[in-house]
């Protein structure tokens, strides 16, 4: 049974990364194929955290470091799975721990859940060590249309495509009953982060307030770049406070009714890879509403499961949510046809069978 030692994201703070890194440390399949071993490389405890450097991180980094080469030392791994990030401080962070594992020859794949590799290697030292950082190495991306952002610096032959993967939960297809009388709920499920695109959805909901058409949209979300109040003084600013509430935190059982009570999901963001929350709203029976960003268009197929609109564009958002708060008919068949797209593509079983296949191909390489 081949060796794996896993360094990856655990929660908290919950977001996408920490997220899958949960997902493959409980998976009993994975499990069952490697002898498997794990390091939470997150640096931060909470999100307001994420992308801050403080001297609690940098000593628990320095734990880390330390923690990875007993690692090595006591047991030294057939392959180093990782789940590296691409941009930032964190990047340098991990520059740091590669460097170890290339020192001890150990077989790296980085399996990434970020990007901006492109955007950053302007700097002369970023490309360097880009280099540094990906010689040898082999990568998981979740969508083939992420590759261009690491071509510069990994040939395709050494890239795996493996699209994210969720639990399946009860779909409320049938549930959502056609009721004319009631206002189309619009749910927004995101820490409240600039870039996920809530101030342009509150923008959108603003027009549609204008041509005076009937919903209501629920927000949730921790506090991050926006907090409670800012977000309520914005709403208040557009004169939103009978259309939209901002619900807060919600997990497990809350979470799962908030899916079960919208019409539509809508996440307008303009940086992302591959949103998990598209592939939650799928599960539930949910036409979406997002944005041409990332991996995206391989899980929103346009027209079909949802609309795909630019981003930071919030006419073009409010035109796609209008079409479907006045066609209940085409909500329940973009819905429907979203369903089947999941099941077919991005349960949680699809996902951990892809990545033990391409695991335990890269492990039987010589």
């Amino acid at each position: 049974m081949k060796n794996i030692l896993f360094i990856l994201h655990l929660p908290p703070p919950v977001h996408g990364s920490s997220r899958v890194g949960l997902l493959i440390k409980e998976s009993t399949l994975i499990n069952n194929a490697f002898e498997c071993r794990y390091i939470n490389i997150l640096a931060s405890r909470k999100l307001n955290e994420t992308g801050q450097t403080s001297y609690q991180k940098i000593f628990r980094f320095v734990g880390l470091w330390f923690q990875l080469l007993i690692e090595i030392i006591k047991k030294k791994p057939d392959i180093c799975y990782m789940a590296l990030t691409s941009t930032r401080a964190a990047f340098y962070r991990d520059v740091l721990l590669v460097a170890l594992l290339r020192f001890f020859r150990i077989k790296r794949v980085y399996h990434l859940h970020n990007k901006g590799v492109k955007r950053c290697q302007r700097s002369k030292i970023n490309r360097l060590l880009y280099r540094f950082v990906f010689k040898d190495a082999d990568i998981i991306i979740l969508s083939k249309l992420l590759y261009k952002d690491i071509k510069t610096y990994v040939p395709v032959s050494r890239v795996y495509i493996c699209p994210n993967g969720v639990e399946e939960t009860p779909a409320n297809i049938k549930n959502r009953k056609i009721k004319p009388e009631d206002p189309v709920q619009i749910l927004f499920l995101s820490n409240l982060i600039l870039s996920k695109g809530i101030v342009v959805l509150l923008d959108a909901c603003s027009l549609l307030k204008e041509k005076k058409i009937d919903f209501k949209c629920h927000l949730i979300g921790g506090e991050d770049e926006l907090n409670a109040f800012q977000l309520n003084d914005y709403v208040k600013q557009k004169g939103l406070e009978e259309h939209v509430d901002y619900l807060g935190m919600k997990y497990g059982r809350e979470k799962r009714a908030a899916f079960a009570r919208a019409d539509i999901f809508a996440f307008p963001t303009c940086n992302d890879c591959f949103p998990l929350v598209l592939l939650e709203a799928m599960c539930d029976g949910l036409p979406v509403v997002s944005t041409f960003e990332g991996g995206i268009p391989d899980i929103v197929e346009e027209g079909i499961t949802g609309f795909l609109v630019p981003q930071r564009n919030a006419k073009a958002l409010a035109e796609k949510l209008e079409v479907l708060i006045k066609n209940p008919e085409l909500r329940q068949q973009m819905g429907k046809a979203g369903r089947l797209k999941y099941k077919k593509e991005f349960t949680l079983e699809i996902f951990e069978q892809r990545l033990k296949n391409i695991l335990q191909h890269l492990s039987y390489q010589e």
